[in-house]
């Protein structure tokens, strides 16, 4: 979630700030280190409600209205696909938007191919409007295979017809038809794109194992309004009753639970005070649990929450899960976050097995980080029986993190290793705790590397290849953890 200048600013002295555009007009961040960051922010709306509600417009042809809408490059993105779609769209002010979709009068440009997720959710809308559906391929972020085949099995168990090329998707149907439907996975994605399927289909639609995210009620929520029948049920199931039409609804976006997370952990980790306007516990219960478990404190108010350092912080064995799990997304802040706790801090990823592609700039930064094939948790990797065959699903890489906007500077405002000579030069730290001794086993070329026998104690991996993530790495086998030591 990119942030303004301004509000950057409200959490971090105005000194130790810089926006610099080069002459690509690519915006970089110049970020001084070694001040807590104190004062209050807003946090924006959701990019992953927003996003589908907005797709979820194209099922009416009445207007619709939503606030609390955050300017980002997601919405560059999906405003002009429908705009191709023939919806006419108006920004009221700043976080204000009206769509209107009179009529359907076009289809999506292969130029968005590979740009976000969106694409493929527009195939149940479009497909009970007019029918017919074609969309470009899906992209997203470096984290993983995201395949969409659960999208495409549970359309066309509903009675869609679809064909894929290596460049589009096409779907055609009479009319979809309600069904039950299991997710062999939880996923957010597709458990979104059946929901707006569904609620004008022909029938009753069940989808058992649905994903249960704040961000994928909010668009129950949203449809709602809009005059659909949607019930959820507490074991993961969640029926719609079709009907024949939707009106235009007006509604508030839920605020970006991973945008909070970010401003909390970048407060704590520096020893800070934040207040997050807007935040809302019951979307962070997960979250605020881990917080107070390594030594920050928050505080609930009507206006939000206040987050701090109540002293000094203490490592902490983490797993990624589904909602209510601890958040996926909220892994990169709180890995920065763990860097400065003492003691060695284990983060075990279940849910996208390139998710530490980041870990790399934290350590030539002195953070002492090493990644590990070895499933470390108690919590089975979500993926890993759907995602085996690939032989390669937890292969380590250098990609940007997902939330760059937050990460990145978050941990150059203070989060250093070391010495700062009167330069502003930073020293990495030369101490480090006794360095677990790795070796290879005869004909084993490929697999996770290991301890030698007798030892337990956390190192940091010493082939040059693995930690870089090359073609040389290692095809892992199983979840990829995290360890951070101080």
């Amino acid at each position: 979630m990119a942030i303004t200048e301004h509000e950057l600013s409200a959490v971090a002295p105005p000194s130790d700030l810089a926006v610099v555009a080069d002459s690509s007009h690519d915006e970089r961040w110049r970020i001084t280190g070694g001040s807590p960051i104190r004062g209050e922010v807003r946090s924006a709306g959701a990019k992953n409600a927003v996003t589908k509600e907005l797709v979820a417009t194209l099922l009416t042809d009445e207007p619709c209205t939503f606030t609390n809408v955050p300017r980002i490059g997601e919405m560059d993105a999906t405003l002009p696909m429908l705009a191709q779609l023939g919806t006419k769209y108006e920004w009221v002010d700043d976080h204000t938007l009206t769509l209107h979709t009179p009529e359907i009068t076009g289809q999506i440009s292969e130029e968005y191919s590979g740009i976000n997720r969106i694409p493929i959710l527009f195939m149940g809308p479009l497909l009970n409007r007019i029918g017919e559906a074609e969309v470009p391929l899906v992209g997203g972020c470096t984290i993983g295979p995201r395949p969409v085949d659960y999208h495409v099995e549970g359309l066309r168990a509903m009675g869609a017809e679809i064909d894929i090329s290596p460049q589009r998707f096409r779907a055609t149907t009479d009319r979809l038809v309600g069904t039950r439907h299991r997710l062999p996975y939880p996923s957010v994605g597709a458990t979104e794109n059946l929901i707006l399927a569904a609620v004008t289909a022909r029938g009753t639609t069940v989808i058992e194992n649905a994903a249960m995210e704040p961000e994928v009620i909010d668009l129950v929520l949203f449809l709602q309004k809009m005059g659909a029948n949607i019930a959820v049920d507490i074991d993961r199931h969640i029926m719609i009753q079709g009907v024949d039409r939707l009106g235009g609804a007006t509604h508030r976006v839920i605020e970006d639970r991973i945008e909070i997370a970010s401003y909390a952990a970048a407060a704590v980790a520096t020893g800070g005070d934040v207040e997050v306007l807007g935040a809302q516990q019951e979307h962070l219960l997960t979250f605020l649990n881990a917080l107070r478990r390594v030594g920050g404190n928050f505080e609930v108010h009507d206006r939000g929450i206040r987050f701090w350092a109540e002293g000094p912080l203490t490592a902490h064995h983490l797993e990624t899960d589904v909602h209510p799990g601890f958040m996926t997304d909220w892994q990169q802040p709180f890995v920065v976050l763990l860097t400065q706790a003492d003691g060695p801090s284990v983060v075990h990823e279940t849910v996208y097995e390139n998710r530490f592609g980041y870990t790399s700039t934290l350590a030539r930064m002195g953070a002492n980080i090493s990644l590990t094939s070895q499933c470390l948790g108690s919590r089975t990797c979500l993926r890993q029986p759907r995602l085996q065959p690939l032989g390669r699903h937890h292969r380590a890489h250098t990609a940007p993190a997902v939330r760059p906007g937050h990460s990145r500077p978050a941990r150059r405002l203070r989060l250093r290793v070391g010495r700062t000579d009167r330069r502003g030069h930073v020293h990495p730290a030369r101490h480090r705790l006794p360095q677990a001794r790795l070796r290879r086993h005869p004909r084993q070329a490929g697999r996770p590397w290991r301890h030698r026998r007798g030892t337990e104690r956390p190192g940091r991996l010493t082939d040059p290849e693995q930690v870089r993530g090359d073609s040389n790495s290692t095809f892992l086998s199983r979840p990829v953890t995290a360890t951070t030591v101080s």
